[in-house]
């Protein structure tokens, strides 16, 4: 099934070999068990008649008498007996063998008749006899009853000779069940491997057939297919990321590169110091965009919370507090006490700096920050009185170089990843992240956070 693997070292190949040995081998077996059984159950029926005929024979003297001949036997004509005392000769005879030497003889307590030279040109090898041990007018005698088999020796040459003629008929046979029951079992399995081949990174649209049974292969199938689909998601979100990351990037070094061309073109009346803090500007805002870019990419290596310690929550947030410039706005803050939570400090600080500053960036005269706490989670809620977000927008903020209609002005310095990290770095943490409405009017944005054991 592959171009680079022989072909009878395939998966349908081994298979077919494995399988059609274990089926002829099985069919050999249970067709030998079955010749056995009723090779024994014609020995039983065999002894079992003998028998029945030495008991005959026994009745046929009750008096003690012998007749000169004994009669033949009801169940098989063939039959043929002699009447052995314990001295050896023979007391009675059926036709064939009258005026003859035992032809076996039983020694001591054994059941077992062993033949004697008598025997040799006149009983055939193809006999099966039974020794009856009777006491007979008071005397104990041996009753030897035996009656050909050469039937059965006939079945078991034809038995013999058909088996060997008919195994590797059965092999081929099985062989060729399985390769084609298992050719089709894999068709799926070669449709997909044959699908999977034409798929690259350049067009992960593509899928794999799905056979539609709700087996294995249906299943292998269907997550091939989950699988191609989340590939699929993460290279778009990945191209959509260069290209947005190009984009903002180009955008400081273009700012940078304009202001010192135009300083150059007027060398002697350019307003130097100016074009330098212009350019200072754009070099801040440049390095923050490869700082945010550098974190984000150690979010999708899940490096963020690589390093983890305890961290108070109401002490950074006041921390953060202090540090904010809130201008003529109001910032309050509401603490719970005892809001431990495991994680990496720098980047939780981060996160709530990230929120707070689009807090502020959006607010009217109010930013309010309040933490609770339940016995599982810290929960920390900013929330300020802007002009809110759209319900339909309140996932779409958190993905990457997103701007809504109310912060489309790059000179605000704005990239659009803020909240994107903010999203990052509560993932990596095992919390959650979320926007609400605030009391009246607009935002609020709840995080929570798994609090310390």
């Amino acid at each position: 099934m592959s171009g680079d693997r022989p072909r009878w070292r395939t998966l349908r190949v081994r298979l077919t070999m494995i399988a059609g040995l274990v089926i002829t081998g099985a069919v050999v077996l249970g067709i030998v068990l079955l010749y056995l059984l009723q090779v024994q159950s014609v020995d039983r029926t065999l002894d079992g008649q003998l028998r029945a005929y030495a008991v005959e024979i026994t009745e046929s003297a009750a008096t003690g008498a012998w007749p000169r001949v004994l009669a033949p036997s009801t169940l098989d004509a063939d039959a043929e007996a002699q009447v052995i005392a314990p001295d050896g000769h023979v007391l009675a005879a059926t036709r064939t063998l009258a005026g003859l030497p035992a032809m076996y003889t039983v020694a001591g307590s054994s059941e077992t008749p062993q033949r004697t030279g008598a025997a040799d040109g006149i009983i055939p090898d193809d006999v099966r006899v039974v020794a009856v041990r009777q006491i007979v007018g008071g005397q104990p005698v041996t009753i030897l009853a035996g009656t050909p088999t050469g039937l059965l020796t006939q079945l078991r040459e034809a038995f013999t000779s058909n088996l060997l003629l008919g195994f590797p008929v059965i092999l081929l046979g099985a062989a060729g069940t399985v390769w084609l029951i298992v050719g089709r079992v894999l068709r799926p399995v070669e449709e997909i491997r044959h699908a999977v081949t034409e798929i690259t990174a350049a067009d992960l649209s593509r899928r794999v057939p799905e056979p539609g049974t709700p087996d294995e292969i249906g299943s292998l199938a269907r997550t091939m297919n989950d699988m191609l689909g989340r590939l699929e998601n993460s290279a778009g979100r990945q191209r959509r990321f260069v290209a947005d990351a190009s984009h903002e990037l180009r955008s400081p070094l273009a700012a940078i590169r304009t202001t010192l061309e135009v300083g150059l073109a007027h060398r002697d009346r350019a307003p130097w110091p100016e074009i330098a803090e212009r350019a200072a500007r754009q070099s801040d805002r440049l390095e923050t965009l490869i700082g945010q870019l550098l974190l984000l990419a150690r979010a999708d290596e899940h490096q963020l919370a690589a390093r983890s310690s305890e961290v108070d929550v109401d002490r950074l947030l006041r921390e953060i507090d202090d540090t904010t410039p809130s201008g003529h706005l109001t910032i309050s803050l509401e603490s719970a006490g005892d809001s431990k939570v495991p994680g990496h400090a720098d980047h939780l600080e981060r996160l709530f700096r990230n929120v707070l500053d689009n807090a502020v960036r959006h607010a009217a005269t109010t930013v309010h920050i309040r933490t609770t706490t339940t016995d599982v989670r810290v929960v920390t809620e900013i929330a300020d009185d802007g002009p809110g977000i759209p319900a339909e927008d309140r996932e779409r903020v958190f993905d990457r170089f997103v701007r809504l209609d109310g912060s489309r002005d790059r000179a605000s310095g704005t990239s659009g990843l803020g909240l994107a990290i903010a999203r990052e770095i509560v993932t990596a943490h095992h919390g959650g992240i979320s926007v609400a409405d605030a009391e009246g009017h607009g935002t609020t944005v709840v995080i929570w956070l798994p609090r310390t054991a």
